[in-house]
């Protein structure tokens, strides 16, 4: 939204968001409603706002209530008003309207209300202006020209003065105000709407007109609480949200391993399956792993308590505690019939930004139900999912389905809004009732399309692939007798193996042996050759060594008888 209209920022947390920056600055504003609904404390929210936000002081002229009711009343929202009265910031008056006090001689004359509201503007310079209510200015009048041009004066004069002005009004039967004149006079026109359904309540606001700016124009839901009035702007979200490819763990490990790393950060996560089959033990196991990890998660609880979840989470393993005392985990418990659908969406967006998480846990959100219908719930839902998109937090919605052979939808048909989905869901065989759980969709990632067998225990949660036997899909009991037959198989298989390497390898050092024998053996024989050899050379070299001595004789003696 763009606006060149000046404006005056009310300080209210989504009202300015749904105005494109506030109230018009110099101009009166509408709000109206009937009783109850919130149009004083929206007025005084905005002057204390403007003070103590905007520098900008406020004059507050009430028609019924007196100063001191007012300051006591808004007390209990933490504001302090005789502060900021003895600051010379804040100007309360209370004018009690008498007919005959301005009605003279038949006509309406509003000069007494002008010069005291004149008084107290210039008194302590005042930027922003309240009139509560009008109704109290024009009662018992029926002269439907007098009170137009009346009303044409004060809203001129409001002008003039260039106050940022609210002035409140009750709702009439056929028109916004009673008068059915303000809202055509007025610049800005707000309506409050406090209405039962059901036996619950539930506050909205909608912005009627706003002249010469564009505005929010569906119905916003809002808060009244402790910290005064929060509007809350989800129906204008849009689909514009910045996407993450980064990854989240689940909290078990092997359901990681199903969907390729984890889920994707921001994205809605559906866990739908029947009573009992552990899909809140699934939720308190993602909300654990990601405080331990040092991540704010957010736990809205509609059936269980917070001291219930800290006892149920340790019968499988899991202390939380410690997380709840480090403020890393938050419970938020409350029936979902304590409030109308837009009250908790309001609540839920309020708590969101204060606590500012990164997971939440909405479990059941089947039990909306009961605060209006599938359509309604349907719509409350997917504003919340795209109010979590939008602030990139990964949010699990557990979904209770009835039993039967149709597991795969969903009573309020969310199903196409989330980014995965997974199925919890009982097996029953064999006398026994096992859980198995698979991925029937995940948005972006390739996951894994088996079905895998469900194992609570007080030591954890385990996925556990299941066993194919002859009889089709073994679970539980079933499961681990085939595993022990199996295992007992391999444990034959493989102590045959174990002895035919055993019998082996005595083999083969029998044969080392008998190498190493023959080995010897052979190197004495060598031994013995060469002796042979050596002998055989010895000889050899004596009569050679004879034979030349018999030479050299017989030479010696043919000489010695030719001398004789």
């Amino acid at each position: 939204m763009l606006s060149n209209l000046p404006k005056s920022p009310t300080g209210i947390e989504g009202l300015d968001e749904i105005t494109d920056g506030g109230l018009p600055t110099g101009r009166p504003t509408l709000i109206a409603g009937n009783a109850g609904c919130g149009k004083t404390l929206l007025a005084m929210e905005f002057l204390v706002n403007g003070i103590t936000k905007y520098k900008e002081n406020g004059v507050f002229i009430s028609f019924e209530e007196s100063a001191d009711d007012l300051i006591q009343n808004v007390a209990s929202l933490g504001y302090d008003l005789s502060k900021l009265i003895d600051k010379k910031q804040l100007r309360i008056d209370q004018i009690q309207v008498d007919r005959t006090e301005i009605a003279e001689t038949g006509e309406y004359d509003l000069e007494g209300l002008f010069i005291r509201l004149d008084y107290a503007i210039k008194s302590i310079n005042a930027k922003r202006v309240v009139l509560d209510t009008i109704e109290s200015l024009f009662s018992g009048f029926t002269n439907e020209a007098i009170l137009r041009s009346e009303l044409r004066r004060l809203f001129a004069w409001l002008k003039d003065r260039g106050v940022t002005a609210i002035i409140t009004g009750e709702c009439g039967d056929a028109t916004l105000t009673r008068q059915g004149l303000e809202e055509y006079v007025s610049d800005c026109v707000i309506l409050l709407d406090h209405r039962i359904v059901n036996q619950i309540s539930t506050r909205r606001m909608r912005i009627v007109k706003y002249r010469g700016s564009t505005h929010g124009t569906n119905e916003y839901p809002f808060l009244i609480d402790k910290d005064g009035i929060s509007v809350m702007p989800i129906t204008s979200i849009k689909l514009d949200h910045t996407i993450s490819s980064k990854r989240i763990t689940s909290g078990i490990a092997e359901l990681d391993a199903m969907l390729g790393g984890g889920f994707y950060e921001g994205s809605n996560i559906l866990l739908s399956g029947t009573a009992g089959t552990g899909k809140t033990n699934v939720a308190t196991y993602f909300v654990n792993a990601n405080a331990e990890k040092g991540n704010r998660s957010l736990y809205i609880a509609f059936e269980e308590s917070p001291q219930q979840m800290v006892r149920n989470a340790k019968s499988i393993g899991l202390d939380i505690q410690w997380h709840i005392d480090s403020g890393l985990l938050k419970f938020e418990s409350s029936r979902s019939t304590s409030q109308g659908l837009e009250m908790h969406l309001a609540k839920f967006y309020k708590l969101i930004k204060s606590y500012k998480p990164t997971v939440v846990v909405v479990d059941p959100m089947t039990t909306l139900v009961a605060s209006g219908s599938a359509k309604e719930v349907r719509a409350m839902l997917s504003r919340m999912m795209d109010m979590f998109r939008a602030e990139n937090i990964t949010a699990i919605f557990t979904s209770l389905t009835e039993g039967g052979d149709n597991l795969e939808h969903t009573d309020i048909g969310v199903s196409s809004f989330v980014d995965t989905w997974l199925l919890l869901r009982d097996y029953e065989v064999n006398g026994e009732r096992n859980k198995l759980m698979y991925v029937l969709k995940s948005r972006g990632t390739a996951h894994s399309n088996q079905v895998r067998e469900f194992v609570i225990t007080d030591k954890g949660i385990h996925l556990v692939d299941v066993y194919l036997g002859e009889e089709g899909i073994l679970t539980g009991s079933a499961r681990v007798a085939a595993e022990a037959r199996f295992n007992a198989r391999d444990a034959i298989r493989r102590n045959d193996l174990f002895i035919r390497q055993q019998k082996l390898a005595y083999e083969k050092h029998v044969t080392e042996a008998e190498i190493k024998s023959l080995t010897v053996r052979r190197d004495m024989q060598d031994k013995q050759i060469e002796s042979f050899k050596s002998i055989e050379e010895k000889r050899q070299d004596d009569v050679a060594s004879d034979q030349a001595l018999l030479k050299s004789a017989r030479g010696k003696g043919r000489n010695d008888h030719a001398k004789k």
